[in-house]
């Protein structure tokens, strides 16, 4: 155990309710403080009514921040274990892996990089896309160890600060999502897709594949056909293409939604 690593302390309080509803994972918190899983099951019982009689005690517990460390794997734990060293979002990685483990699952479960989604998990949906060396891959189909020396963008790394990309500014503008789970990798799909235009890549429908004239325009067909593979469980398919023609095309797009009534 690291000994510079600093246990947020309890009040008595504190203590005494963690006593009173949660006896077996005292002893826990006690030397490691309060995690997610402790946070959950604590709101689980504030949801069942069970925190009545503590609820300023339960209140203060549940404001704190959580202390959820990551797990650092060693190979004892693993089996098949490789070393990947990539880059993601700008920041150079490495990782002890199963050689076995998904680039979608290494991102969410090693780097607690959560906004790639894993939505059908045989890449059908289009949920866990995510850019490596400037192309769209679906995270959920690409093993961790193949992106060994590759550099990763997920939608963590699209905006630049606080400054969105153009991209999200569109998506918000166009209300290109309701429900937000597929919103992650419909902008890195789009995100890559402008690339691809600019290269001039053909697609499904292109006329011709065998002739390359530079950058292709994206009509609303060209963009339909290439963002296919990201499913909207919630049908919001027109603003999406309205808002990837507006950064396509620079200009602004007429909104295509209106209040009812």
């Amino acid at each position: 155990m690291n000994e510079d690593k600093q246990v947020p302390q309890l009040t008595e309080d504190e203590k005494k309710l963690f006593e009173e509803l949660m006896p077996e994972d005292l002893n826990e918190i006690l030397e490691t403080g309060v995690n997610r899983r402790h946070f959950l099951k604590l709101m689980t019982l504030a949801g069942g009514g069970m925190l009545m009689a503590q609820s300023a005690v339960a209140e203060q517990v549940l404001t704190r921040p959580v202390n959820a460390p990551s797990v650092d794997y060693v190979p004892a734990t693993l089996e098949n274990g490789v070393n990947v060293s990539f880059n993601v979002n700008g920041e150079a990685r490495k990782l002890l892996v199963d050689s076995r483990m998904t680039l979608l699952d290494t991102l969410r479960e090693r780097l607690e990089l959560t906004g790639s989604k894993k939505g059908c998990d045989h890449g059908q949906c289009g949920a866990c896309t995510v850019i490596v060396d400037s192309r769209r891959v679906l995270s959920c189909l690409t093993l961790a160890a193949s992106c060994e020396g590759k550099t990763i963008k997920t939608i963590e790394g699209i905006a630049q600060g606080n400054q969105l990309h153009p991209m999200q500014t569109a998506f918000l503008k166009h209300d290109g999502f309701q429900c937000g789970f597929c919103t992650p990798g419909q902008i890195c799909s789009a995100v890559a897709l402008m690339d691809e235009a600019k290269n001039g890549e053909a697609s499904y429908v292109t006329k011709d594949v065998r002739k390359k004239s530079g950058p292709v325009q994206l009509s609303t067909e060209e963009i339909q056909e290439r963002m296919s593979g990201n499913l909207c469980r919630c049908g919001a398919y027109p603003n999406i293409v309205a808002a990837i023609q507006e950064v396509h095309s620079g200009k602004p797009v007429e909104q295509i939604w209106q209040f009812v009534g």
